[in-house]
């Protein structure tokens, strides 16, 4: 009988013993994700309250190994290795691979090699039956998206028919500090977006909770809507928002202050955006 079957509450980057490689089962994705972490040194240029990564420090991604990499992706796509660890530990609903995602535990285009891991990423995935069928997925603050590496990272996503997830939690400069630890301006990051909305399909995602039982303010409210029909305005081409809340509890000192929002508020929050003109999917 299967034991210690992955969930959508537990997203360890060891799940599967390896140092870039980790399986989880993605509330957002719908199913099984394999993530590639390009940050194993729990660095981030960003410092999210609501992040899960334990011991999280400011920096950028180490240097890669991208042999290491192509190792581990291709060992654990071995078609008997990846039947034995489905047997083992993924709920037999979500056993097939929804997504490649590049997440893990901190910016992954501040990897210097960001280009050259998506078009590793792109030929792997051609060559496994398990993964021939998975979008390839870049989970991002999008902070560094005008650096020329990024960019090219960006496009080669784009052939591979990938999309970019854009985390945007808030449309106002404290929102942005106090949530996210960025002193970004909400003009810039609105640049970043549509620069990374022209270079590959695109969706916003937006983290939401309470603060101290407190959910987000009118003001922010106002503010991320006023955003929203911008965009739509500008015929910016985002493919949508995904809302989610907190499946699993932050790592970080805030984490006793934060608490999901209601079923009842999301869906509210959710009609309010999807009414700007934008598709909308969320889960609590």
């Amino acid at each position: 009988m299967a034991t210690n079957l992955l969930s959508a509450r537990d997203h360890s980057r060891e799940s599967a013993g390896l140092r870039y490689v980790y399986p989880v089962v993605s509330r957002r994705a719908g199913g099984l994700s394999l993530g590639i972490n390009l940050n194993p040194n729990n660095a981030c240029n960003w410092g999210c309250i609501y992040c899960q990564v334990p011991d999280l420090r400011r920096g950028a991604a180490p240097a890669t190994d991208l042999a290491q990499l192509e190792a581990e992706l291709r060992g654990f796509l071995d078609e008997a290795a990846f039947r034995r660890f489905l047997a083992d530990r993924v709920p037999t609903e979500v056993q097939g691979i929804h997504d490649i995602a590049l997440s893990g535990n901190g910016e992954p285009t501040s990897s210097k090699v960001f280009e050259q891991v998506v078009e590793l990423l792109g030929k792997i995935r051609s060559e496994y039956a398990a993964s021939a069928d998975a979008k390839l997925v870049l989970i991002t603050n999008g902070s560094l998206v005008r650096q020329a590496h990024v960019q090219a990272g960006l496009r080669a996503m784009a052939r591979l028919d990938g999309e970019v997830w854009f985390k945007l939690d808030s449309a106002t400069r404290q929102g942005m500090r106090s949530i996210n630890g960025t002193t970004l301006s909400p003009a810039r990051v609105r640049e970043h977006l549509e620069l990374a909305a022209h270079l590959c399909a695109t969706w916003i995602q937006t983290c939401v909770f309470a603060v101290d039982g407190v959910a987000p303010s009118h003001e922010e409210r106002t503010a991320y809507l006023a955003l929203m029909r911008e965009l739509v305005g500008a015929r910016v081409p985002v493919r949508g928002v995904l809302l989610y809340g907190l499946a699993r509890p932050s790592m970080q000192a805030e984490a006793p202050r934060l608490t999901p929002v209601s079923e009842v508020w999301m869906a509210q929050w959710a009609s309010e955006i999807a009414a700007c003109g934008l598709e909308v999917k969320w889960r609590l």
